[in-house]
């Protein structure tokens, strides 16, 4: 190996450990955040659970979905308290984009997008234990999940890719929008798409112009894919035959959305503050 060959190797290594250093550093911080906020998870907790009791003890007499409407609404619900864990993401990353924070970030020897980073990946960790934490309650009323362990993990890692998809998202509303309340305000998207979806009522009974919508956006393929792979069913209540194409569907999605957002972040938190 050449002197230039093993330099480049060096200082490649050391960027590298830095930059482990740094998001592991800001994930941390953004984790030690969320525990001085209580208040923040409990919320995000409390509210998911909440619209599942009333959907299923309120609403959930008047619904015909073809199966129990506690196995129909849970993926739903899951997603929904995703939305919720991401939307706080949005307000966290432009209160630091917003009230200095960052600027005295940009004057330590660190990498600056890991800040962005170290919001996404605790967010990530909360929103892990906040849908394990509804899906045991979800369990507890009735929910009655067939599937293997196969079709467990995969569930999960559809769940894990939609919610890194909204969080990126939100990351990018964050360093975007000029205010915490702006971020607020757009975040409330990302909680109203599962409403207008086959999460809590089949796309059949909507009006057509707003079933197109429904059938074709990102979260119907993402819940759908969850339904059938946890219960076996889908949005009628009968068994899924095209599990794969609604997996790759929603997959897709998350991965566009995700990739979008994070190239759409870094850009504009690179040219913010210069």
């Amino acid at each position: 190996m050449s002197v230039d060959t093993a330099t480049t190797h060096y200082a490649s290594t050391r960027r590298l450990r830095h930059l482990r250093i740094d998001a592991t550093t800001m994930t941390w911080r953004s984790l030690r955040m969320m525990s001085r906020d209580p208040d923040e998870l409990i919320l995000a907790l409390v509210l998911p659970i909440a619209i599942m009791l009333m959907f299923v003890y309120v609403f959930g007499g008047a619904m015909s979905v073809g199966t129990d409407y506690i196995t129909y609404a849970t993926p739903g619900v899951i997603l929904l308290c995703a939305g919720y864990g991401a939307s706080n993401t949005a307000l966290a990353v432009a209160n630091d984009m917003n009230g200095g924070a960052i600027d005295r970030f940009r004057s330590m020897p660190i990498v600056g997008a890991t800040v962005v980073f170290g919001h996404v990946a605790a967010s990530l960790v909360k929103n892990s234990v906040s849908t394990a934490v509804v899906l045991l309650v979800a369990m507890a009323i009735g929910f009655r999940p067939s599937a293997t362990p196969g079709e467990w993990l995969g569930a999960a890692g559809i769940v894990l890719a939609y919610v890194l998809a909204i969080t990126c998202l939100a990351a990018f509303i964050g360093v975007t929008v000029r205010t915490p309340a702006a971020a607020g305000g757009f975040s409330f998207v990302m909680l109203f798409l599962p409403y207008v979806s086959s999460a809590f009522v089949p796309p059949e009974t909507m009006p057509a112009w707003l079933r197109d919508f429904a059938e074709t956006q990102p979260v119907t393929p993402v819940i759908e894919s969850i339904r059938a792979l946890l219960v076996g069913v889908g949005t009628d209540g009968s068994p899924v035959h095209d599990l794969a194409s609604q997996a790759v569907t929603g997959i897709t999605w998350c991965a566009g959305i995700t990739l979008v957002s994070l190239s759409a972040a870094g850009w504009v938190f690179a040219r913010t503050g210069r």
